[in-house]
């Protein structure tokens, strides 16, 4: 198997991860974590948003969630956020629409995680579509300098 950034990333920081695989292309989340036989609260969306051009903050939340652009905003210290075009995402991170891992972006930016992955072993993407990590949230945070906050709506 061809490691990814992420991947690399992680062991470089001696992190350990367990790499999961699925067949079907860019498949929702929610699909995802089926295909794989998990829970949906175990499984991550990496969503990135900007404040500015050049600008960007990244959101890891629940795959059956919607991200709150408020409380991101307020996470991040911001008046306000949009979600990036994903036309811009690759460019920006280096990763593609439904491969994009919160680990190994092309810059590093300011990551947020949803409590709700506080003190749990979660599933985020590996860096390619098909690809999942399965990893300590904890070693994510560690990782990406990230921090959590409250970022869904409910």
């Amino acid at each position: 198997m061809t490691k990814t950034n992420a991947m690399r990333m992680l062991e470089r920081d001696g992190v350990q991860y367990k790499v999961h695989t699925y067949d079907g292309g860019a498949l929702s989340g929610v699909e995802v974590a089926s295909v794989l036989g998990e829970d949906d609260v175990r499984v991550f969306k990496t969503l990135v948003t900007s404040a500015a051009p050049g600008k960007c903050f990244v959101f890891v939340i629940p795959v059956a969630a919607e991200l709150d652009l408020k409380k991101a905003a307020a996470a991040a210290g911001q008046k306000s956020l949009e979600m990036l075009p994903q036309k811009q995402l690759l460019p920006a991170t280096g990763y593609v629409h439904g491969g994009c891992s919160p680990v190994g972006m092309k810059k590093s930016f300011p990551t947020f995680f949803d409590s709700s992955a506080q003190g749990k072993t979660i599933f985020v993407s590996g860096g390619k579509v098909g690809m999942q990590i399965e990893v300590a949230c904890a070693d994510l945070i560690k990782v990406t300098g990230g921090a959590f906050a409250e970022l869904t709506r409910g």
